[in-house]
């Protein structure tokens, strides 16, 4: 009797051995994945839609500025230019002159230093009323309290691909770390 369970109990054993065995699968190759970039705004921090204003009694000394900082995996390395193209959106009698979207400027990596904390590329971005009004053709006259200017942004790498909040997800352009909305908005005020 002994020596049943003796053998049951090897037997178990042996069966339970056999059945952990487990396939070897490949690691996956994180070099070859496909790799990215994003404008991450550093300051202000987060960044809102209604973070900045205009005023319309001083066009010129009113201003969008922003530190931003370009994020690819390689510490920025693949980063060309950072593009802004600007629309004006008119509210109640301003509605009819609402523009499409025209090129505002475009920022070139050589314009951005490397931050000494991070070791990414970073630049101060800034949009001032008049430079708003000049790229959409308008005057002061044109616009009103209320009104805005949204800008959109496009990350270009040296790579040829290029990014902006339509291919980037939702965790990179409304997440606090990242803070990347790839747009910004200038709310006109008095």
């Amino acid at each position: 009797m002994k020596y049943i369970h003796t053998f049951w109990v090897m037997l178990l054993v042996m069966v339970v051995a056999t059945s952990c065995k487990t396939e070897m699968i490949e690691r996956i190759d994180e070099f070859s994945l496909e790799q990215g970039g994003y404008m991450r705004t550093v300051t202000p921090f987060p960044v809102a839609a209604s973070t900045f204003s205009v005023s319309k009694a001083n066009m010129g000394g009113t201003r969008m500025q922003l530190v931003a900082e370009a994020v690819t995996p390689d510490m920025g390395a693949l980063f060309a230019s950072y593009d802004l193209s600007i629309r004006f959106v008119g509210v109640g009698a301003n509605a009819n002159k609402t523009t499409t979207y025209a090129p505002l400027r475009s920022i070139p990596a050589s314009a951005y230093a490397k931050d000494p904390t991070t070791g990414y590329p970073r630049a101060t971005i800034t949009v001032t009323g008049t430079e708003a009004l000049t790229a959409t053709k308008l005057t002061a006259a044109d616009v009103a309290a209320g009104d805005r200017f949204e800008i959109t942004a496009v990350m270009k790498l040296t790579n040829g691909k290029q990014f902006t909040a339509a291919n980037t997800g939702a965790n990179i352009t409304g997440g606090a770390f990242y803070s990347s909305p790839f747009f910004y908005r200038l709310n006109i005020v008095q």
